[in-house]
């Protein structure tokens, strides 16, 4: 019985971590991480490649870091991220991260 609870646990948690999400993004940056594409996640395990999509633009990003702190977004992504979504002069963007 118990590990079919722990079975059932852990395949509930692997859906909702590929789930797609949406919400607001923000970016970091500085030049401690150059040029890489990587983002923050709150809940998703490091080195795991994610989607993030922003009008008719997508990047893959990897997860390297914990965040964002603010409420109400769902990630953060790097510098030569934001770059490449084209979200530099909004600052804050609302995106899908699959």
């Amino acid at each position: 019985m118990t590990r079919l609870l722990l079975a059932i646990a852990f395949t509930i948690a692997f859906v909702s971590a590929c789930a797609a999400e949406s919400g607001l993004a923000s970016y970091y940056g500085g030049r401690a991480h150059g040029s890489a594409m990587t983002c923050a996640h709150r809940t998703r395990p490091f080195g795991t490649m994610v989607t993030v999509a922003y009008g008719a633009r997508s990047i893959r990003c990897v997860v390297n870091d914990r965040g964002p702190f603010k409420r109400g977004r769902i990630i953060d992504v790097s510098l030569s991220a934001a770059k490449a979504l084209g979200m530099l002069g909004a600052g804050i963007v609302h995106v899908t991260v699959q």
